[in-house]
């Protein structure tokens, strides 16, 4: 590996868009060099190899160079993926539905909350880990809420749900509004229950009540460091579950 070389590098494939009549320019999460832009010569040519590993959600091994901003692959590969919770290593399963959807919106996440060439190798780690919670489709709301939390924490955005404005400890009984920034404030009409901000802190997301408040308050703290900025995935996610129930 050089400054204008990288090699076997772990990787997954964030969003593409087609470049002149053959190419494609990738956006790319690594594990260690962070989110990048790479130019993928030739990929859409009839008699491509390429073409067909190169989407989101199958882990990679990608090599690169080039010394300005959009680097060039030279070599992709499908990687042996372990889970990063087990470290086993586990056939990687395809997202469908509902799950697909859901892969999407934490690759906006990435995309949104990532600078470029910025390493995160931990989010890297938990973007790997929902994915497979995602394939097994168990509790998919429970692994994008850890997600979230996590990233949140990764990027310098962790929340207070240990003690209250007063520094008080949170009580399960009680509940609470949410400052983002500050943590909970406690009030008797409250939001948020103390049973899930405690459950949250300690990543315990089986309740149904508690995944319900806990979806509520981590789109309050995203939409606030988003500044406006509007998530597409989330508006698709919405009307492919509201099917999915009917």
């Amino acid at each position: 590996m050089t400054e204008s070389a990288v090699y076997l590098q772990p990787a997954f494939i964030l969003q593409q868009r087609k470049y002149r009549e053959t190419s494609l320019i990738i956006d790319v999460f690594t594990r260690d060099f962070g989110r990048i832009s790479l130019l993928a010569k030739g990929v859409r040519k009839i008699k491509s190899k390429t073409a067909g590993i190169l989407q989101a959600f199958i882990p990679l091994t990608i090599s690169y160079f080039g010394k300005a901003e959009l680097k060039t692959l030279s070599d992709v590969e499908r990687r042996a993926c372990s889970r990063p919770a087990g470290g086993t290593i586990q056939p990687f399963s395809e997202l469908k539905g509902l799950a697909l959807y859901c892969g999407f919106y934490i690759n906006e996440l990435v995309g949104c909350f990532l600078h470029k060439y910025d390493p995160h190798p931990e989010v890297f780690d938990d973007y790997s880990e929902c994915l497979f919670s995602l394939a097994e489709g168990a509790n998919m709301e429970a692994a994008l809420r850890l997600f979230e939390l996590k990233l949140m924490e990764n990027v310098g955005y962790g929340l207070q749900l240990e003690h209250d404005d007063n520094d008080k400890p949170i009580e399960a009984s009680k509940k609470y509004d949410f400052n983002v920034g500050q943590g909970p404030v406690e009030a008797v009409d409250g939001q948020f229950s103390g049973k899930t901000l405690l459950a949250l802190n300690s990543r315990e997301l089986a309740d149904p009540q508690v995944l319900s408040e806990a979806k509520i308050l981590m789109r309050l703290v995203i939409d606030v460091y988003l500044q406006g900025r509007q998530l597409k995935s989330r508006a698709v996610i919405g009307k492919v579950f509201a099917t999915t129930q009917r």
